[in-house]
Parts: C-alpha cells; sequence; structure tokens
C-alpha cells in the first residue's frame, strides 16, 4: 500500500545530483585498477556509495548519469509490488466447467482462466490438474479453454530483444503462462559410456526427439558454449522435433537446456495431455483460446506462492519472465483488466512520485531490465534503496536480494572474502552492461547503499571492478 515518506529523501536524491557531488572524489585504487584492466573509462561508470540514513552520499562519481541498470531494474519492479500488491499477495488460476458434469466426466468444455501467476510451473500446474481428479472430474468430452484476458496482449516477438525467440528469459507475458513456456531437455552421460541419455521435462506426447550425442573427453564449457557443443537444431512441427548432434564431454556430468519451444496453447496443451494421462484422466479434444462463459461452473481455485516468496526468486535468480509478470500485475493495483504494459509503466511513476523520489532520467521498458532502452541514474537507485529501508516491507525486499558468496546471482563471487556474507547485492549484465546494487554492512556494523553501473562495450569483463568495490566498502575505516 501507497505511502507518504519524509521529504527528506527527494531532498537526499537532489543533494545526490549537486555539482560537487556528481564530481569523482576518486575512486579507490583496486576499483580504478580493476577499470583500467577491463579497459572501462571512469566515464562509462557511475558510482554511489552512501550509508542508510545519511544525507550524502560517500563516494559519488556520475552520479546523475542516466545509464542503462540492466537487471538492477528489477529493484523497482519488486519494491513497488511489495508496497503496492503486499507481501502477502497471491495470484489465481481458475478452473471452471463450461457444461454438466455428471459421475465424473465433463460433458462440455473446461476452462482454465489465469490471472497472470508468475510461478504456475510445473509442479503448481500438475497440483492444480491434480485437484480436479480430486474433486471427482475424470473425463473431459470438450476442448480445453484458455482464458488469458486478465493481461492485454504484449506488442512485439520474443525475439526482439536479441533475435533468441527459442531462449526463456524472452518469453512474454501471458494471464496463463505455465511453466514460463519452457522445456527442460536433461542430459545424463551414461555410466557405461555408453552414451548420453537425454529426458524431457515436461514432455509433450508429439515431441520427436533425436539423440546424436557421443560422449568425448575434454573440458566441460558452460553457457552458450555448451549449446553450440552439443549443436541442437528445434522445428516447432507440427510435430516438434528436437535433435542433438555433436560430443558431449564426460566431464560436463548431468547438465540441462530449458527451451521455449512450442507456441502457448501447444505448449499448454502437452503439458496437459502428459499429465492429465499419468492421473488416469481422459480427454480427446483440443486448447483454444477464449473466455469463461456465462453460466460456467468454478470447479477449483489454485492459489500462487505469496509475493514474498515471489520477489525472492525474481531478485535472488534474476528471472526475467517473473518480474515481467509481476511488473504487468503493478497495472491491476489501479486499473481494471485487461491490465496494459503502458498501465504498469505509470503506476510505478505514480508510485515513485508518492515515494519522494524524483527520477526525470528513469526509462523503464518492461520492468525486468531486459531492454536496450532502460534508463536509470545511479543517484535514483540509491534513493530507491534508501525508501526500501524505511519501508514496512524492508525484511521481505533485502532477503530477497542475493547474499555474497552464499546464493543467487553473488554465490560464486567473494567466496573466502572478508565481505562474503555481509553483501546483499542485486545484479545485472547484458552484452554491453554490469551492474550492482544492495546494501553492504561495513566492518563496522554500519549499513551502507552501493550502486555501481558500468554501460561500456568491455563491461561485461569488468566483474571484478564490482567486487573491488565491495570489498573496499565492507573493509575501509
Amino acid at each position: 500500500m501507497i505511502r507518504f515518506r519524509r521529504l527528506a529523501l527527494a531532498a537526499a536524491l537532489l543533494l545526490a545530483l549537486s555539482p560537487p557531488l556528481a564530481l569523482a572524489r576518486g575512486l579507490p585504487k583496486p576499483v580504478a585498477q580493476a577499470l583500467r584492466d577491463a579497459a572501462v573509462p571512469a566515464s562509462a561508470v557511475a558510482i554511489v556509495v552512501q550509508e542508510v540514513g545519511a544525507a550524502r552520499p560517500s563516494l559519488s562519481l556520475n552520479a546523475g548519469a542516466p545509464m542503462n541498470p540492466a537487471s538492477t531494474m528489477k529493484l523497482f519492479t519488486t519494491l513497488a509490488a511489495l508496497e503496492l500488491l503486499g507481501p502477502a499477495y497471491r495470484w489465481k488460476t481458475e478452473a471452471y466447467a463450461a457444461g454438466a458434469l455428471r459421475d465424473g466426466v465433463l460433458d462440455g468444455d473446461l476452462v482454465l482462466k489465469g490471472y497472470g501467476d508468475p510461478k504456475l510451473d510445473y509442479e503448481s500446474f500438475w497440483m492444480l490438474l491434480r485437484a480436479l481428479r480430486g474433486k471427482g472430474l475424470r473425463e473431459i468430452r470438450g476442448d480445453v479453454v484458455l482464458d488469458r484476458s486478465h493481461f492485454a496482449p504484449v506488442a512485439g516477438d520474443a525475439g526482439d530483444f536479441d533475435g533468441e525467440a527459442l531462449r526463456p528469459y524472452n518469453v512474454l507475458p501471458d494471464a496463463l503462462l505455465v511453466h514460463y513456456k519452457a522445456v527442460r531437455f536433461a542430459f545424463v552421460p551414461q555410466a557405461d559410456g555408453a552414451g548420453v541419455r537425454i529426458y524431457v521435462e515436461p514432455r509433450p506426447p508429439a515431441l520427436e526427439v533425436t539423440n546424436n550425442l557421443r560422449l568425448a573427453a575434454g573440458d566441460c564449457v558452460e553457457g552458450r558454449a555448451f549449446r553450440n557443443l552439443i549443436s541442437p537444431t528445434f522445428e516447432p512441427g507440427p510435430p516438434p522435433r528436437v535433435a542433438f548432434n555433436g560430443r558431449y564431454p564426460i566431464a560436463c556430468g548431468e547438465k540441462d537446456l530449458n527451451v521455449a519451444l512450442l507456441p502457448p496453447d501447444e505448449h499448454v496443451a502437452g503439458m496437459l495431455r502428459q499429465l492429465w494421462a499419468e492421473m488416469g484422466g481422459s480427454w480427446i479434444g483440443r486448447t483454444r483460446e477464449g473466455t469463461v462463459p456465462e453460466g460456467a461452473r468454478l470447479l477449483h481455485t489454485h492459489e500462487s506462492p505469496p509475493l514474498a516468496e515471489i520477489v525472492r526468486d525474481i531478485n535472488k535468480f534474476s528471472n526475467n519472465v517473473m518480474a515481467r509478470q509481476l511488473f504487468i500485475t503493478l497495472a491491476t493495483a489501479g486499473n481494471n483488466p485487461p491490465a496494459q504494459l503502458h498501465q504498469a509503466q505509470q503506476m510505478l511513476r505514480h508510485w515513485l512520485n508518492i515515494e519522494g523520489i524524483a527520477a526525470p532520467e528513469l526509462v523503464i521498458e518492461n520492468g525486468s531490465g531486459l531492454s536496450r532502452t532502460d534508463r536509470a541514474s545511479a543517484a535514483t537507485l540509491a534513493a530507491l534503496l534508501q525508501a526500501a529501508w524505511k519501508s514496512a516491507v524492508m525484511p521481505e525486499y533485502i532477503a530477497s536480494l542475493p547474499l555474497a558468496a552464499l546464493d543467487g546471482t553473488m554465490r560464486k563471487r567473494l567466496h573466502g572474502e572478508l565481505v562474503a556474507g555481509q553483501a546483499h547485492i542485486k545484479t545485472g549484465l547484458l552484452s554491453d552492461a554490469r551492474t550492482m546494487a544492495g546494501y553492504v554492512l561495513d566492518a563496522k556494523g554500519r549499513r551502507q547503499i552501493v550502486v555501481m553501473l558500468m554501460n561500456h562495450p568491455n563491461a561485461p569483463d569488468a566483474e571484478a571492478a564490482n567486487d573491488a568495490l565491495l570489498r573496499w566498502v565492507y573493509e575501509r575505516k
């Protein structure tokens, strides 16, 4: 819920943007050296270090410059959601019978109506269907109608960001998004060296998988390099076909690959046919889009985990799909459905104004940070984190941020360092940006806000500069 903040927040932001503080006071030597090593000029970097509650930063560089914040944009989306919707907010997904239901047989359509649940994953969808079986539904003699009317369609294509339409992080918002529209291919080297076993979850019944992988020696690789190594080809079909060709290093052990392979309706149909059959149910119809008809009877309502848990998943693991679902949900706080992207943008700006956070440079496209046009300044992010510290939802918010050396996107960083376990940091990474923002509990027990934004072609190689700043903030006297 929206609350008025003291005007001190706005005053703190104005101080951060004032000319004396906009000038660099001298970067800490380890940070400056790490930037030089990565060939990232100071002009491409913005930094704010400021103790919680302090009026002025202790370190400021290009604080007011508009920068692409990458995934630190999720900090805006998640705090606004916690305050506007409340940490106990839950999404629902409803199942209706559009026809007579007698002796377990539905002589008509089953209608599934979504409200934007970001975590209607494989297990949750199984639970929804299991509840329908538990309530006596056994046979569906009509179609399964998918009601997505709670969200307005989002313009564009899933591949608009980087041309990778099948990558799960590019999945567009959907009021009835089931298992992130993703199919997981798991690779298991056989102990006898005979080859690589592939299993698929969830597996649409019509999916054809060709496995031409052969075990080989050599080191394992990660990310895009692994994908190139197994040379996948994808044909959405019908029927959908997938082939894997190439060598699979034994050193890789078990690995997996997630792919947004099918159109939304076909993805839901495939999951439903698989799971419903496993439960002993019968259905020979098809899936189609529509809305809940008059007279349909509500059979079951499935509820998501609470928002506090959803926010944790979003920030800890930088889940873009869930963040975009959450961002559009902001529109429902003050508008009638269907929720639209521009309404969510307006709602977030309205909330910032009431919070007293001036953000004239802010450009927010979809709430996830997966954008080439997003802009925010280090000063605005610092003001946001100051506001969060004073918020009633501060515990839920800070607990959602990755903890240095322990979990989320920070789990592999700063191991063995004094700052390990003392920094809650949201990270961001694009092809020309590396960013971070969060809190450090320093060696003297002071809570410090830390923001560092780098926009440069070499920025992805400058992680060491982020880490150097975190060390410096923790250890300085």
